[in-house]
Order: C-alpha cells, then structure tokens, then sequence
C-alpha cells in the first residue's frame, strides 16, 4: 500500500508557513530545513516538486514564500 503523499507546490507552501508561524522554521534557513518536518518517504515528492519549480535545497524558505502575490490595501 503506497500512503505516501504527493505534494504539490502550494502544499509546500502552506506547510512552510505552518512552521514558520509555529515558530520551528526561521524564513532564512535553507528550504533543506522543511525536511525534518517531512515524513521521510514523502521527501522525495517533496524534492521533486520543488526542482520542477526551480527551487534549490540551498535556497532559503523566504524565497520560496515571497513568490506570492500580494494586493494592496
């Protein structure tokens, strides 16, 4: 039985700001950082997604998030 879960871009995302709220994720660590959060057999859909999205390992989890669009006031 395959439980593992595939993880798409936004998922990633969201789960980057649960951490960082949380507390657990500085914004300026390493995207690497997000892998002790991530069940091990998921990391590898996780990476993939990620390269498939032009985001490295070594970039940091600000990058990741500031891809986000945001409206004004």
């Amino acid at each position: 039985m395959d439980t593992a879960v595939k993880y798409d871009i936004e998922v990633i995302k969201d789960e980057a700001r649960l951490l960082i709220s949380k507390g657990v994720v500085n914004r300026q660590q390493p995207i690497y950082a997000l892998c002790r959060y991530i069940p091990e057999r998921d990391w590898p859909f996780f990476e993939i997604e990620l390269e498939k999205n032009e985001f490295l390992l070594r970039d940091r989890v600000i990058d990741l998030l500031s891809q986000d669009k945001w409206e004004e006031d």
